[in-house]
């Protein structure tokens, strides 16, 4: 059970990059469940794939001799699901289409890759903690940085730029 809850239903066995395919189905599955079920199980998802996150991935770590496994692919859909929660929240409280704000999943989705790849400040430091732990909280930061990056520039977007168009 807790190999498919790290792989994510198998999707961390994709290649190349199975963190991007982590991501990817993450945005996918949060789109889809937006637009044809409730906005609110993005966050419902996020808070679920956290607690199994932290639940699976010491389980598999104690197997493995890597430390940090490709295929493990629980944490980035946790960190995706968080980077979108900051734009979902807002669309839904507005009742705007998230197919309508297409930059309300595809900021989030740009700017969790490029965090989660750089490893700026709390995101590296996570990471090299080299445990379950670390391995989880670097995507959860990556995913704040995410979402709120997002937020400002949505934010910048629409006070400024939008307006002079």
């Amino acid at each position: 059970m807790e190999n498919l809850i790290a792989t994510f239903f198998g999707i961390g066995r994709l290649r190349p990059a199975p963190g991007t395919w982590g991501s990817a189905a993450a945005v996918v599955l949060g789109v889809a469940a937006y637009e044809w079920l409730s906005p609110w199980l993005v966050p419902a998802g996020f808070v679920l794939a956290t607690l199994a996150g932290f639940w699976a991935v010491p389980k598999v770590l104690a197997r493995s001799a890597d430390k940090d496994p490709s295929w493990v692919v629980i944490d980035e859909v946790a960190g995706q699901w968080l980077a979108m929660c900051f734009t979902v929240i807002p669309l839904a409280r507005h009742g705007v289409s998230i197919l309508d704000a297409w930059p309300g999943y595809v900021a989030p989705f740009l700017l969790f890759r490029l965090f989660d790849i750089w490893k700026p400040w709390l995101v590296g430091r996570a990471d090299r903690r080299g445990d379950a732990t670390g391995l989880m909280l670097d995507d959860l930061w990556a995913g704040l940085f995410a979402g709120v990056v997002a937020v400002i520039l949505a934010g910048l977007y629409h006070g400024f730029l939008e307006p002079m168009l």
